[in-house]
């Protein structure tokens, strides 16, 4: 079987999914590498030897001896190359969000529709571990049906990897609860079945904002801007981004369409860094502890009771056959995208659900802007949910 060519557009912090992706003699290879920065071009032309580098993405969505294009750049611009790569028939994996308005993932969603070419969006919690055992464990039945879901975000180096660079400004990214919470929303809407109709929200700028210590404008970022035990407490990051106007703290309320009731919270400025989920259903709870390989899901249903840490059954979360980003959930994204583009058929992600979160985080910042007044997520076109929702295929 030849290999797949792949071009990847933009080789910044998701340039390891790109590293995934190239398997050459087994199933697909990197050939062709778009980043308008010199030291990233250069950083590309080491790990993929032999791929050609370049600093204009037309010439990797126009080359001959590119089959499908990974789109690994900044929030803002995915609708302005996923189109016309869509249009000249390339399939095309969309890294999460798939673009910061919802008017622009319409437009991603429309071409593909138009087109017939194939669209695939990064969501790769999708493949979590602990994500699959806890939607595996709610269609069993282990906490009956589903009422309301609460999310809490623990974003342990939010500091480094949102307030250095342009994830700080709502240019690029309208605001965190697109670029960070699209994953959960999804993650959400995944595990109850069913899409936020309603939003409200609150949040706030409450730590980076009165930080003084910026770059200058056009400054790069310092060689040490991340690291694994520095930068603690929050106030003593330094070179942050020269403009800061998203918020490190935000809550939502969800209604969803099935009538889930439904909470998010997102903190940027906690020492830990993981997620929790508790989902309660009408027979039952589940929560996990930890969300990587070896952590624990616990599930309380048997009997009411006071407080009791022991739960009525204990499920570990399962090692990854391969290591990898989000753990061990990077490369088993990557093989669906594979299969996907060569195959067809459904996929467990979902572009229908990737516009859905962001929509629901749209309205959730714009509520959050405006006083926490409620917003009614805008539903998508029947024709284009019809036409993902059935593999693609009309």
């Amino acid at each position: 079987m030849r290999d797949v060519r792949i071009g990847v557009l933009g080789y910044g912090l998701r340039g390891s999914l790109a590293r995934v992706a190239h398997r050459p003699g087994r199933g697909a290879a990197v050939t062709a590498v778009a980043d308008p920065d010199p030291r990233a071009r250069a950083l590309a032309a080491t790990a993929f030897p032999g791929a050609r580098t370049c600093s204009d993405h037309r010439e990797v969505v126009g080359a001959p001896d590119v089959d499908a294009v990974l789109i690994l750049t900044p929030d803002h611009t995915h609708a302005e190359v996923a189109c016309p790569t869509l249009a000249v028939g390339k399939p095309v994996f969309v890294e999460k969000p798939l673009d910061i308005s919802v008017e622009r993932c319409d437009r991603i969603l429309r071409t593909a529709y138009e087109t017939g070419t194939r669209l695939y969006v990064g969501h790769n919690m999708r493949h979590m571990p602990v994500v699959r055992l806890m939607r595996r464990l709610i269609a069993q039945g282990a906490v009956g049906q589903v009422k309301t879901v609460w999310i809490r975000h623990f974003v342990g180096y939010g500091g480094d990897w949102y307030f250095k660079d342009w994830h700080a400004e709502r240019r690029y990214t309208n605001g965190l609860l697109l670029q960070k919470a699209a994953h959960d929303i999804d993650v959400l809407h995944w595990l109850a079945g069913s899409y936020a109709q309603d939003v409200q929200a609150l949040g706030d700028l409450m730590v980076y904002g009165d930080n003084p210590h910026r770059r200058a404008p056009g400054e790069p970022k310092a060689q040490d801007w991340y690291t694994e035990t520095g930068h603690w407490p929050p106030h003593t990051q330094r070179d942050l981004n020269p403009v800061i106007d998203v918020e490190d703290v935000s809550l939502i309320n969800l209604r969803l369409a099935s009538g889930v009731l439904a909470a998010y919270q997102q903190c940027h400025f906690t020492p830990d860094y993981w997620r929790n989920y508790t989902v309660i259903g009408d027979a039952g709870r589940l929560e996990n502890f930890g969300d990587g390989p070896g952590s624990e899901v616990r599930v309380w249903n048997t009997r009411r009771s006071a407080y009791r840490a022991e739960p009525d059954a204990t499920h570990t979360v399962a090692q990854v056959r391969e290591p990898g980003g989000h753990g061990g959930a990077d490369p088993l994204l990557v093989d669906e995208f594979l299969r996907f583009i060569r195959e067809g058929g459904t996929t467990d992600t979902s572009s229908v659900a990737a516009r859905m979160a962001v929509a629901a985080g749209c309205g959730a910042t714009e509520s959050l802007r405006d006083g926490g007044t409620p917003r009614r997520v805008p539903p998508l076109d029947p024709r284009l949910s019809a036409y993902f929702d059935n593999g693609q295929r009309r």
